[in-house]
């Protein structure tokens, strides 16, 4: 059976290919539109699963979407009729529903002569989000939650997986969302854009939770695990909040009412000084939404009392609390997937229907490499292609084929304190580089994180860089140790390390650490084994091969990517591109 996941008109539209249970290619949108969370119809994603697969869109058997419509629809029903909700609000879902309703036409447009025969599978948002952090976790029994901002009039579900099975306990419904008050609070600190909720999580460091009873004002915990919006700071269920999520960024309008600035004061510009008092708000949202997450890990402990959780939704990529389960529930282990937000929807929209027809578990996701790949002639190719351009920019080509030497000579280059373009095997799955698309830095150095910025990313000051981390030496650097292979979870690094590793330890002494394996990414072990081997340290500082966009798919952008920025070193593959000393 082979089974085309989707996640469409959503943020960070996504396609994957399961073929017989086994995930075998997913890919997002943005990676190949240069869009940043390119919400829309995923055409290019779908086509390049398809190629890997060796595919057409006829062999294809089913398409499983990460929506239903019918989902919840006496809810839906009972709200417009109690709510009376402006009409501009009932017009964009009922316009939202007609865009999905037209998938084969959009699939008739992408692929002319190329018709899908099979069956179209709708998959409750949820549901999908719950199947995409179980059914490929490595757990045969977990608790599995999902928190987002909505999907089929619900924003959250938990439930207990057992083999196959996902047995949901419970929602929170439309209006009330723990992602929405993120994303209005975010707003209001001055990040508008979507997907800026990582800006107040890495902010939230530098303040103390001071605004914490007013936050308590405005989200109130449920005995049953959920919880409740105060509606009067909201704007999202009473007028036409307008979501653009057709072709191109996805664009929400503000969220929060008059209100909220009058019980939090005049909401920052996006120009205007960050103050202590803004890093005291970003410390009492985080503070704020950790209440409302444990609380339901709490009340799911209690009840299921499993050693093994798993977490999805968008709130997922919220590795600060995930970093936090195991010292503050009774969980000892935690799996977050490294799509956890809506583009992992398609993941779990193929999986889900998989184990509906009673097909067994037998696929575990351990690492995130699911996207395209380069060739060894494809590379060379482009250094033929644009040899004179890279000449005239002052840097040499070299091909090192010993992948040992080649290690040796990266992790020498990062220990004299130079920026490295890392670009090999497949690109992630997800939004984090894994060490496959990635900008490697030496992580001694207290000002790696001003050199980055000056030479590349340019962004805020207060945002951390992370380190990939051996998965031997978890323990002796970090106060916990589990597996991490997805850059998902916040883990304190040892008092005693930190002075050792300042360019990858935050303000608060704590690192969002990938942990790599030898098993998963035997290239990646071998470079951070080579700068152990040289510096004592078994990491580097890993950031996402990028600038301003979304991370490089293919080789050329990885390459444009380097000449248009002062990165020292490339490395595609085998082939090393070196600007020569000035």
């Amino acid at each position: 059976m082979i089974i085309l996941g989707l996640n469409a008109f959503h943020g960070d539209s996504a396609a994957c290919l399961v073929k017989d249970g086994v995930l075998i290619a997913a890919a997002e949108e943005e990676r190949f539109r240069r869009i940043k969370h390119w919400a829309g119809f995923p055409a290019q994603a779908i086509r390049y699963c398809l190629d890997e697969a060796g595919l057409k869109l006829a062999d294809v058997d089913i398409i499983a979407v990460n929506q239903d419509s019918r989902a919840n629809l006496a809810r839906k029903i009972a709200y417009v009729a109690t709510k009376r909700p402006d009409l501009g609000f009932v017009l964009d879902r009922l316009k939202n529903r007609r865009a999905r309703r037209g998938i084969a036409e959009y699939l008739a447009e992408a692929f002319l002569g190329d018709t899908f025969k099979g069956l179209h599978a709708p998959i409750e948002h949820h549901l999908a989000h719950l199947s995409s952090a179980f059914h490929v976790s490595p757990f045969r029994d977990a608790s599995i939650v999902s928190v987002d901002g909505f999907g089929d009039f619900s924003s959250a579900a938990w439930a207990r997986g057992h083999d196959a099975e996902i047995d949901i306990e419970g929602r929170v419904y439309f209006p009330h969302s723990l992602g929405i008050f993120y994303q209005a609070l975010t707003q209001y600190l001055g990040f508008p854009h979507y997907g800026d909720e990582y800006k107040v999580m890495g902010l939230a460091p530098y303040g103390a939770p001071t605004y914490l009873d007013k936050m308590r004002r405005i989200v109130a915990l449920e005995g049953d695990g959920g919880f409740k919006l105060n509606l009067d700071f909201f704007n999202h269920h009473r007028q036409g909040t307008a979501y653009q999520w057709t072709d191109g960024i996805p664009d929400i309008d503000e969220l929060f009412s008059p209100a909220l600035v009058d019980l939090l004061g005049p909401r920052r510009h996006p120009a205007s000084e960050l103050t202590q008092e803004h890093r005291d708000l970003a410390r009492s949202v985080q503070a704020m939404y950790e209440e409302a997450f444990f609380n339901l890990l709490d009340t799911l402990y209690a009840r299921h009392q499993l050693p093994a959780l798993t977490i999805a939704g968008g709130c997922g990529n919220n590795s600060v609390a995930n970093g936090k389960v195991r010292r503050q529930t009774g969980y000892q282990h935690v799996y977050v997937q490294s799509a956890a937000g809506d583009a992992g929807g398609a993941i779990g929209a193929a999986f889900a229907y998989w184990h509906q027809q009673g097909s067994p578990r037998g696929f575990v996701m351990d690492h995130a490499y699911w996207g395209p790949g380069a060739s060894d002639r494809e590379i060379e190719a482009l250094m033929i292609a644009r040899d004179a351009e890279i000449e005239a920019a002052g840097c040499s080509i070299r091909h090192i084929a010993d992948e040992a030497e080649l290690t040796r000579h990266t992790a020498t280059a990062i220990s004299d304190g130079k920026v490295i373009g890392w670009y090999q095997g497949r690109m992630e799955w997800g939004p984090r580089a894994l060490g496959n698309r990635s900008i490697l830095g030496d992580p001694r150095r207290a000002d790696m994180k001003d050199i980055l910025n000056r030479k590349i990313k340019r962004r805020e000051s207060f945002r951390p860089f992370a380190p990939s981390v051996l998965d031997r030496a978890v323990p002796d650097w970090f106060e916990e140790d589990d597996a991490v292979p997805f850059m998902m979870q916040v883990f304190q690094i040892r008092e005693e390390q930190r002075v050792r590793i300042p360019a990858v330890a935050h303000v608060d002494g704590s690192g969002r650490l990938q942990t790599v394996s030898a098993s998963t990414n035997p290239r990646y072990f071998q470079l951070i084994e080579a700068f152990e081997a040289i510096t004592g340290v078994p990491m580097l500082l890993n950031t996402s091969f990028n600038e301003n966009e979304p991370v490089v798919c293919r080789p050329g952008e990885a390459l444009d990517c380097f000449l248009r920025t002062k990165m020292d070193l490339l490395v595609l593959g085998d082939v090393l591109i070196e600007r020569r000393p000035v």
